[in-house]
Order: C-alpha cells, then sequence, then structure tokens
C-alpha cells in the first residue's frame, strides 16, 4: 500500500483472477467470465484523483470504466470482462494441456492515478453516468479526462501513480465444485477430475485393468505398443528431416561465403559485376549507324549519282580547281564535244 498522496489503493493487489467454465450459463451467473477491481481514495489529499486503467490485450478485455475520478475517501469500482472468445480458447487449451498451461500468463494491468486541479474535477462532480454508478461518463467528460491523460504522459513534472496487476486464469470445472459441495470422494477421484478430458480416458482406463479380461489386457497392451511404435517412428522421421533441413542450411551459406567471397576480390580489382552485360546494354542502345542504315544511305546515293550524270548536272564541278581534278574532269573540254562523242557512238 502505498502512502504517496496521488496514489489510490487498489484491491485486488497483485493479480486479478479470471475463473473460466466449460458452460458458465450454467452456473447462475450471465454466462461471462469477470473480475471486479476497487479503486479507493485514501483520504491524504482533499482533492480527487484521476485514475486510467491499461491492459496488454485490449482486444481480449472490456474494462468499464477505464477512466474517470475518485472523490477523497470514496470509492469506484471497475468491471474487467474477459471476452467469451478468448474464453473459450483458454478453455480449449486447458483440455489439451491442463491448469499449468494458463498458469504463465503474460496478460497484465496497469492501473495509472494522479491529482487533478479543483476545476477540472467540479466538471464530474453531479454528473450522471451511462448505466448510473460505475458507468461511462458522457462524451465531452471522456474527452477530457483523454486529453488529460495525453498531457499528463508528456509532462514530466506531474506526478503519476503506475500500479501492475498480473492476470491468472482458473479452470472451475462441475465435477470439482460438486466434489468440494459434497465433501465426499476420494483424494484420487478429485484428483482425476481435475485433469483434462483428454487425459480422462487413460485414467479411467488404468483405473478399470483389475476388471478385464486377459484377453482384453493384451490388446490393450498391443494397442499401446503399436502407439509405441507410430510415436517412434514419428520420432525418427522429425530427427531426418531435422538434419536435411540442417546440412541444406549449412550448404546455402557456404555457397553464400563463396559469392561474396568472389564479389569482394573483383571489386578489389577494380572490376564491378555486371560490367559486361551494361557494355552489350550500351553497344546495342548506342549511337552507331546500323548496316541497314548504312545500305539505304548507299543506294540512295548511288541512284542521285547516276540521274545526275545523264542530265549533265555534275558538270559544273570541272569548274572547281581541285574537286574537278579528283572527279577526272577536263578543264578545257565542254559540252559541244561531249554531245558528238554520244552522236558518233549512236
Amino acid at each position: 500500500m502505498s502512502s504517496l498522496p496521488h496514489a489510490l489503493e487498489i484491491d485486488p493487489e497483485s493479480s486479478l483472477q479470471f475463473t473460466i467454465t466449460r458452460d458458465p450459463a450454467t452456473d447462475g451467473s450471465d454466462g461471462s467470465s469477470r473480475c471486479t477491481m476497487t479503486l479507493r481514495h485514501p483520504g491524504h489529499t482533499k482533492g480527487y484523483l484521476a485514475f486510467k486503467v491499461k491492459t496488454t490485450q485490449p482486444r481480449r478485455y472490456l474494462v468499464r470504466p477505464n477512466q474517470g475520478i475518485v472523490a477523497p475517501n470514496s470509492s469506484e469500482t471497475v468491471s474487467i470482462l474477459l471476452v467469451d472468445k478468448d474464453r473459450q480458447v483458454l478453455y480449449s487449451t486447458y483440455e489439451r494441456l491442463g491448469q499449468s498451461a494458463l498458469d504463465h500468463s503474460k496478460d497484465k494491468f496497469l492501473v495509472q492515478s494522479c491529482a487533478v486541479s479543483d476545476d477540472f474535477s467540479a466538471k464530474f462532480q453531479n454528473e450522471p453516468r451511462m448505466g448510473g454508478e460505475g458507468g461511462q461518463y458522457k462524451k465531452e467528460l471522456v474527452e477530457e479526462l483523454t486529453a488529460m491523460w495525453n498531457k499528463a504522459s508528456s509532462d514530466s513534472n506531474l506526478p503519476v501513480y503506475n500500479k501492475k496487476l498480473h492476470v491468472r486464469h482458473v479452470v472451475d470445472t462441475g465435477a470439482n465444485a460438486a466434489a468440494i459441495k459434497g465433501g465426499g470422494g476420494t483424494n484420487g477421484a478429485a484428483a482425476s477430475s481435475s485433469l483434462p478430458a483428454s487425459f480422462q480416458e487413460g485414467v479411467d482406463k488404468r483405473n478399470n485393468a483389475d476388471k478385464m479380461s486377459p484377453e482384453q489386457l493384451t490388446d490393450e497392451v498391443a494397442s499401446l505398443r503399436r502407439k509405441y511404435d507410430e510415436l517412434v517412428a514419428f520420432s525418427v522421421n522429425l530427427t531426418a528431416e531435422r538434419d536435411i533441413l540442417n546440412n541444406t542450411l549449412e550448404q546455402t551459406k557456404r555457397d553464400l561465403n563463396r559469392e561474396m567471397a568472389t564479389r569482394t576480390a573483383l571489386e578489389k580489382q577494380g572490376l564491378k559485376v555486371g560490367s559486361r552485360s551494361q557494355d552489350s546494354r550500351s553497344n546495342k542502345s548506342g549511337g552507331g549507324v546500323s548496316a541497314k542504315t548504312l545500305l539505304i544511305v548507299v543506294l540512295v546515293a548511288c541512284l542521285s549519282a547516276i540521274r545526275a550524270t545523264n542530265s549533265g548536272s555534275l558538270d559544273v564541278l570541272g569548274s572547281v580547281p581541285v574537286i574537278g581534278g579528283m572527279l577526272g574532269f577536263d578543264s578545257s573540254s565542254t559540252e559541244q564535244p561531249a554531245r558528238v562523242v554520244l552522236s558518233d557512238e549512236l
């Protein structure tokens, strides 16, 4: 119990217990698994104290109310409901693995409390709550509480009291309850009734072994031997698969290390992986002239030259000193002899 002026007294102090049954609707309740938590203002200060309840599993538990304020020397009851879907999952786990599987729950609750100003607490005084005492405040007040807690979480100067509570899930079977109420039966019967359903059949068979005939005992032993052999074969297969996976993993690691070593060696020599492919792509997409384009240009040039020769258009190049000599034109020749020669040839 804390003596801080902004700390609330919490009951229970360390853990919250949820009782799980197979069919909760038959035990006279509303068919749900829930527990309550009492928050009491110890009266160390005359001001109101605000509280907020958090959980690591917000989808599994419904907390009402999850925040509010408490007047001096008064208390607030918080109801925590375990969602039915999760209740069924927990009971199924109990049937398969027993109570020990539920004894190490990681679910936790956190209760925070801090002092509030008189102006802030005055807004909540004499305000009706949805569902009566213990219900939620109206929307505007809930939003103000949320804003206040957001500010408190970021303000290091405001002292906040934090209290963690662990969660325990306990399965209460109808057979256990009847045995406890009746007070009868031996210790062995009470112990066997608390076992999960998957183990209860084997216990019944062992208890009835004295009533079995020799043939039945022989069949039972043979059945157990077959199950044992199947279990051994299954374990051997699992071991073989594990070895294969381990060998594959080791081989993959060696290949990866070899590839990394090769890349490192190439980089040290100034070579880059993939440069050849990049060069080939650059040659394909570069600015060079293809053979097809070059052939078309040459063909067009030849046709143009033939047409120019037939029309006499190239004679003008003979007057150019350098080009005329290179092309074999005679500067003294005229156009008339060329025509005469052509007529003679004809």
